[in-house]
């Protein structure tokens, strides 16, 4: 029987973070200072975990908030899987009212059950499902990989979450999250189970 214990983390801060500009799947950005100082500040306070692998998405700020970790030998894989939705031609643009607007409109489609809504050039809630669910597999597909840390994004994040506790994909808002934040599940071979709820203790760490 395949039991496994999952950290989930979303990457550190970047630029367009600070600035709350949307990045999605098509902008790959660095972390800034501050999202190294977050992923210094998970690594030393999870460093002693025994963790298997690594699953990163295919942008490079996934990399980088787990950077620590691979130093140390622990093996990586990368999945186009976890990475971040696309928001199409609302990647990278400055916030304005208009846009602004159209974030909530798709917001309101998504939490009514319209999962195929998306922007132009982007990616609908579904789609992201198909995906992850693909992702997924190849993680579960090793037994042998008993504690594994997956590093993604925000609202990726939220929808695996979803699939991961049998919610449906509208719940995605019911998961909070910020940079570098962690949700640890346990799968005990039937079930998976967030045993740690949005944990942001470690940031708190001078």
């Amino acid at each position: 029987m395949i039991q496994k214990t999952i950290y989930i983390v979303r990457h550190g801060q970047t630029e367009l973070n600070r600035h709350g500009i949307v990045q999605g799947r098509g902008m790959d950005t660095d972390l800034n200072d501050e999202g190294r100082k977050q992923a210094r500040q998970f690594f030393e306070a999870y460093k002693t975990v025994p963790f298997d692998k690594i699953y990163i998405s295919a942008l490079k700020r996934t990399l980088q908030s787990v950077q620590h970790f691979i130093e140390l030998g622990i093996p990586y894989q990368k999945l186009s899987g976890l990475d971040e939705l696309a928001w199409g031609i609302h990647e990278g643009q400055p916030s304005t009212t208009q846009n602004k607007a159209a974030f909530l409109q798709i917001m309101r489609d998504w939490l009514d059950g319209r999962l195929d809504s998306k922007f132009e050039g982007g990616e609908s809630p579904n789609e992201v499902e198909a995906r992850e669910r693909e992702a997924l597999d190849v993680i579960m597909s090793h037994p042998e990989e008993k504690t594994v840390l997956i590093c993604m994004h925000g609202r990726a994040m939220r929808l695996l979450l979803c699939i991961l506790t049998g919610n449906p994909l509208t719940a995605m808002d019911t998961f909070p999250h910020q940079n570098l934040v962690l949700y640890k599940v346990i799968y005990d071979g039937e079930k998976f189970e967030i045993v740690d709820f949005n944990n942001a203790e470690h940031l708190k760490q001078s």
